[in-house]
């Protein structure tokens, strides 16, 4: 209902600021009746399908969710004179913050990264349930938007297109795409790896004057993703310790009034905290780009550190250990079971196997494949 009265399409939409029974609630237009609302939210029930492979889940909760979202992208979008779609606002939050330049004729960054992870998403998710002509619409459809704008000097990331981040602020909207969406990841290749250290080191050349907290553990998560332990954690123990009361409520502004940001003011705002947790989980384990990596991003001075029962993509639980910088053991139970691929965590270094008879376990060059039947546990350890 929403959606039809407030953009006048088909699908779905929901308000960014609601009340608990979805009322619309308003606040800043950008995020409180942004067009991409429902299609961040459909992030986290691939997310919850992937991790957990519950294909009722995905049968009955989050095909039909993207499906709904992407009609209605596919209903609000129109034409620019080149073909390609846009939307007919855009906006990145909280950029310009409620004014009106915060309005682009152009799909910024932001906008256009949730719209390409939707499609690619629902064709993903058609193609799995054997939908094969709605998998062959939705990828038609992401053939039909534009790619990321980015910057021809040194391929960063832009607001918009030939709209560079001016200056320092505390939202990296215009980075969705590295993280959480992982769209633009190092696994793609060097042109990738290029675009993320660009963006992140604008972020560093702009300085934090206008951060928040949420600013740090953000950046805890990209730097995460961009394999750069030192960095993230600094960003992480930055936010703890002077983003955070002793409580560990997160109250954005610098308490310790080092330089980390001019705001020392306290509002309290449960997405840093979160965003701290995840960082440090990106840091010990990370899976979205289908393989497997276990501590792809700790900082030289974490030499013994170990997790436990942390949860992969596929509905793998992975445990690890390291011990004076090197890995010491990597255990993966397949809970719905499938194909497990695992970035060697040895370095090349002879190991052993157990749990998995050793022929079902192929070595090709640092990747290691095996076929896991459910409940298996496969066991690997440094000789």
């Amino acid at each position: 209902a929403y959606t039809k009265l407030y953009f006048g399409t088909e699908g779905l939409n929901v308000p960014g600021v609601a009340a608990l029974d979805g009322a619309p609630m308003g606040g800043w237009i950008q995020y409180s009746l942004g067009p991409t609302v429902s299609a961040w939210l459909a992030h986290h029930f691939d997310l919850h399908w992937r991790f957990s492979r519950d294909r009722g889940f995905l049968e009955t909760r989050a095909y039909p969710y993207l499906k709904a979202v992407a009609v209605f992208l596919d209903g609000l979008s129109e034409r620019r004179p080149d073909g390609k779609r846009k939307l007919p606002l855009s906006s990145s939050p909280e950029i310009h913050d409620n004014r009106l330049e915060a309005w682009f004729t152009e799909t910024t960054n932001y906008d256009l990264a949730l719209v390409r992870w939707l499609y690619g998403a629902a064709a993903d998710m058609a193609g799995e349930l054997g939908l094969e002509e709605e998998a062959r619409r939705w990828r038609r459809t992401l053939e039909e938007w534009p790619e990321l704008a980015l910057a021809p000097d040194d391929g960063r990331l832009l607001v918009a297109p030939d709209r560079p981040l001016e200056a320092s602020h505390r939202h990296f909207s215009h980075l969705m795409a590295i993280h959480p969406l992982g769209l633009v990841d190092r696994s793609g290749g060097e042109e990738d790896r290029r675009t993320i250290r660009a963006s992140l080191d604008e972020l560093e050349r702009l300085g934090p004057d206008w951060w928040c907290g949420y600013s740090y553990s953000w950046l805890g998560n990209l730097a995460a993703r961009a394999g750069d332990g030192e960095k993230a954690a600094r960003a992480l123990r930055i936010f703890a310790e002077c983003f955070c009361l002793p409580n560990s409520f997160h109250v954005n502004g610098d308490q310790c009034r080092q330089g980390h940001s001019k705001l020392t003011y306290r509002p309290f705002t449960l997405e840093g905290n979160f965003a701290f947790a995840a960082a440090v989980q990106e840091m010990l384990l990370q899976s979205h780009s289908g393989i497997v990596r276990v501590f792809p991003a700790v900082p030289g001075n974490w030499g013994d550190v170990s997790f436990h029962s942390l949860r992969a993509q596929g509905a793998f639980l992975v445990s690890a250990k390291r011990r004076a910088g090197f890995v010491d053991r990597v255990q993966v139970v397949a809970e719905k079971g499938g194909q497990l691929r695992l970035e060697d965590p040895f370095g090349g270094a002879a190991f052993r196997i157990s749990g998995v008879e050793r022929d079902r376990v192929r070595v090709e060059g640092r990747l290691l494949e095996a076929d896991l039947k459910p409940g298996e546990r496969l066991s690997l350890r440094a000789r």
